[in-house]
């Protein structure tokens, strides 16, 4: 059925355009995204059935590509207008942090790197390295592992500081069981990167961990 038969309330983009983007639900922007609906099913149909599925936004938006192009309405395309999305997420709070130092705004900090480590299956370790005003200079996954452990190798943390010839760096990875909690072993790789950075007078400003929507900070913990 084309678009324009479906109801007022079942258009979100007429809905968008005259009352705005806050005023549509999930379904409803996640609608806007999907442009067009199948046979019989309209794109808020699909949206509202993907959601329902995967159970939310987050889950949506971290799933993996055949999870996504396996929902009616959606496949390949409809994963490839998320992942789109996501990536504006993240650069626009990149560019953010290259503006204005992270360490003033922890809360933007913690948001990019939600955004940025929501990895579903395994462990990612990042690397953000800031100038001497604390500034970004680039953020890097440096790592990858499997969905318990990650191997890093603080030498390479090193050369890789070296290269972009930062002042201090901001250390992150995930923990796909979803508990943010750091472990013992995360303590020790911090203590030992710590050790690494600060031969050649580099400083760990913060090790984030980051599980879902939660974080827990090193600083803020006062593990470091």
């Amino acid at each position: 059925m084309p678009i324009k038969d479906w109801p007022v309330s079942e258009r979100p983009r007429e809905r968008l355009l005259a009352q705005g983007a806050t005023a549509l639900s999930d379904a409803e922007l996640l609608a806007v995204l999907l442009g067009t609906g199948t046979a019989g099913r309209s794109a808020l149909d699909s949206a509202r059935a993907a959601l329902q599925q995967l159970g939310g936004v987050r889950a949506l938006l971290t799933a993996p590509p055949d999870r996504v192009a396996a929902l009616p309405g959606w496949g390949m395309a409809g994963y490839a207008r998320l992942q789109a999305v996501l990536e504006l997420g993240k650069r626009m709070l990149r560019e953010d942090a290259r503006q204005f130092s992270p360490m003033g705004s922890p809360q933007s900090v913690r948001s990019y790197l939600c955004m940025a480590l929501a990895q579903p299956g395994h462990e990612v370790f990042a690397v953000l390295f800031l100038d001497a005003q604390h500034r970004l200079i680039a953020c890097e996954e440096m790592f990858r592992g499997t969905l318990t452990q990650t191997s890093v190798y603080p030498r390479e943390v090193v050369k890789q500081a070296l290269r972009h010839n930062c002042a201090a760096v901001i250390l992150a990875h995930n923990h796909p069981s979803g508990v943010a909690e750091p472990s013992r072993a995360d303590e020790a790789l911090t203590r030992a990167l710590q050790s690494a950075l600060a031969l050649v007078d580099i400083r760990v400003l913060d090790h984030i961990v980051v599980a879902g929507p939660r974080s827990v900070s090193f600083a803020e913990r006062g593990l470091l």
